[in-house]
């Protein structure tokens, strides 16, 4: 048997319809399906009907930096939404939308020429005739429930799927949906350092990991 001596941490492709914990009363799809390492645990949320980029470690410390939101640790998702939005929505996104109350952070958000190059989901997604759809890159520094979700539908159109592609430095590269790998000790030193990058308002120059 391998041993690992010290914490691990693991960048994880999460399907669509798994849910973000390792055990579910009703025998739904888990994280227990696909990782069977033992003591890592995910460090923030990604809901059940969202796809992509989640980290898991067995590193509290970590699991901390990655979730708190004053780190400000930037986090990118993709989102395919209903009908084109137009530079007015785009600011709105950048500008925070008032979500239960509290405005969200600034964002960054821009519109994507081109479909990005996705594996199919297995559950299509809803066509309606006459809606077209678009595709959004968005940037976010917090993870309220839900946000991305609320904040498009706030502006008038809602996202229809939803895919992270990265969370701080780590991407998530060629990983296919379901797949995993282990973060090396570097970039898991990269992760602390975009964290101080972005306090200090200095931008990272290095270049991302997969």
């Amino acid at each position: 048997m391998t041993v690992h001596p010290g914490p691990r941490t693991l960048a994880f492709n999460k399907p669509y319809d798994v849910l973000p914990c390792f055990t579910d009363a009703e025998g739904r799809t888990s994280l227990g399906d696909y990782i069977e390492v033992p003591g890592v645990y995910a460090a923030g949320r990604l809901d059940r009907d969202s796809e992509g980029l989640l980290l898991l470690t067995s590193d509290g410390a970590l699991a901390h930096y990655i979730t708190d939101p004053q780190h400000h640790l930037p986090k990118v998702y993709l989102a395919q939404v209903e009908r084109t939005p137009d530079e007015s929505a785009l600011e709105q996104l950048r500008g925070g939308v008032v979500l239960s109350g509290k405005r969200t952070r600034s964002a960054q958000a821009r519109l994507l020429v081109e479909e990005p190059q996705l594996p199919e989901r297995p559950v299509p997604i809803r066509f309606r005739k006459n809606v077209p759809t678009a595709w959004l890159e968005l940037t976010l520094h917090e993870g309220m429930n839900r946000q991305v979700r609320r904040m498009t539908a706030a502006v008038g159109h809602p996202t229809l799927r939803l895919v992270r592609i990265a969370i701080g430095p780590i991407t998530l590269g060629d990983l296919q949906p379901g797949q995993w790998r282990e973060l090396t000790q570097a970039e898991v030193a990269q992760i602390y350092s975009d964290k101080q990058a972005v306090l200090r308002g200095v931008p990272n120059t290095a270049s991302p990991r997969r």
